[in-house]
C-alpha cells in the first residue's frame, strides 16, 4: 500500500509540475506548424539525428512521440541532460512547431 501511495504522489507531483511551468504551459498552448518544425529540426537536430530522423550520430527518433509524452519531448530537447546532445533553448513557438514535427515522425 505504501508503495502505491509513494508512486501516486510521484505521478501527480510530476504532474502538477509539468502544469506549472510557464514555459511548458506555453508550448502545449501553441498550435505547432510542421513545415516550421522541420526547418528548425534541420537546422539544429539532423547532423546527429538524420535528415529524416532515422539516426546517425544520435538516436533515431522515428516513432519517439509513441514512446516519450510531450512533456518527455520538451524537457529532452531543452534541458541538455542527456550528453553528448547540446541544450537547446528554443522559443514556445519553436518547440511547439519541433514538437509537431517530431509527431509526424
Amino acid at each position: 500500500m505504501a508503495v502505491l501511495l509513494t508512486l501516486l504522489l510521484w505521478v501527480f507531483g510530476i504532474h502538477r509540475i509539468q502544469v506549472s511551468d510557464p514555459y511548458i504551459k506555453g508550448v502545449l498552448a501553441l498550435a505547432g506548424d510542421t513545415k516550421r518544425g522541420q526547418a528548425i529540426f534541420q537546422m539544429n537536430c539532423a547532423g546527429c539525428h538524420g535528415w529524416q530522423g532515422d539516426g546517425s550520430v544520435g538516436p533515431s527518433l522515428q516513432r519517439v512521440s509513441k514512446h516519450k509524452s510531450r512533456y518527455g519531448l520538451i524537457h529532452q530537447v531543452v534541458s541538455g541532460e542527456t550528453p553528448p546532445m547540446p541544450q537547446f533553448q528554443p522559443n514556445t513557438k519553436e518547440m511547439a512547431d519541433l514538437l509537431r514535427y517530431l509527431e509526424t515522425l
